[in-house]
């Protein structure tokens, strides 16, 4: 009796197993056209992206945006159109609640990757906004988080520049974001500014004007521009003043030639018309302050 019980049973489920079988065979058979077409479509929409993508890089290489507003837009417009075949493709198999689902999932996974990543989402989301900034290009001289030197790469994780000793300096773009930088190279001309002294015994208008025409010669004034000279301050052994004139200059080098130039021709300058540049000087006059001493009659002294 319970052999055939379990003889029984097993036909029942062998018969189901089969019926299983020869259905999700029946389903292949019937959806293997949709399946076919949607490896298709799948596979066209990923060739399209790989030469559309390059056709995209193209163009921004022939216009006037910057290296990394192309790569970030190249990136994001192939990722946009491999998601769109994605998504025709589980059409095609009809599969609309797995399409559902992956996106309910993903936005789970994704805010649980956004809690997890805060620090690096934040540097990507910085990198986009920097690629975009066309006040920060590659090439450019700028001066940001105690750092100075030329912007070499600009990626979605962080800024790449290097300084006067030829060492890359690596800024997470929130860094970039969050401080004040400031670009030499945005603007063609930039106010140097000197300061400098004369002795009081100087004649203060020749003074300025003899620094005045010493930095016309070497330096020409633009329309708008011109050479300020001000005297700011009765200093402890000079009479002290500040320059200020326009130069040509995109980064700190410059600013440092500009500089050297005007001290060469102010001192010059001021050699040919014997005007003094005091230095501090400690003078020690013995003559008014005499030492006085007293002779002491030991006799006086009692033990």
């Amino acid at each position: 009796m319970q052999d055939s019980e379990i003889i029984e049973k097993t036909e029942k489920s062998w018969s189901e197993l089969s019926d299983k079988v020869i259905n999700w065979v029946d389903s292949l058979i019937l959806n293997l056209p949709n399946f076919l077409l949607a490896v298709l479509v799948l596979f066209l929409f990923v060739i399209f992206a790989k030469y559309s993508s390059k056709l995209v890089d193209k163009i921004f290489r022939k216009s006037s945006a910057q290296d990394s507003i192309r790569t970030v837009s190249v990136k994001v417009f192939k990722v946009f159109i491999i998601g769109l075949g994605l998504f025709l493709s589980l059409g095609i198999l009809n599969l609309n609640t797995v399409l559902t689902s992956i996106l309910g999932a993903a936005g789970v996974i994704g805010l649980a990757v956004g809690f997890a990543l805060q620090g690096t989402l934040h540097n990507t989301f910085a990198g986009v906004i920097i690629s975009f900034i066309p006040k920060l290009q590659i090439g450019d001289w700028i001066e940001t988080n105690d750092y100075a030197g030329f912007v070499v790469d600009i990626n979605l994780r962080s800024v790449v520049i290097q300084t006067v000793d030829y060492n890359l300096v690596i800024i997470p773009n929130s860094k970039i974001v969050d401080a004040p930088f400031k670009n030499f190279s945005r603007t063609p001309r930039g106010r140097i500014i000197l300061t400098c002294g004369v002795g009081y015994e100087s004649d203060l208008p020749k003074v300025q004007e003899i620094t005045v025409n010493a930095i016309k010669k070497i330096f020409e004034q633009r329309p708008g521009e011109s050479i300020q000279f001000y005297y700011t301050e009765f200093g402890d052994s000079s009479i002290n003043y500040q320059l200020r004139f326009w130069a040509d200059v995109g980064n700190q080098g410059d600013v440092y030639k500009a500089q050297h130039n005007a001290i060469l021709a102010i001192k010059a300058a001021y050699n040919e018309n014997d005007i003094n540049i005091p230095f501090p000087i400690r003078t020690l006059d013995f003559g008014k302050n005499k030492f006085r001493s007293e002779k002491i009659d030991i006799r006086n002294i009692k033990e």
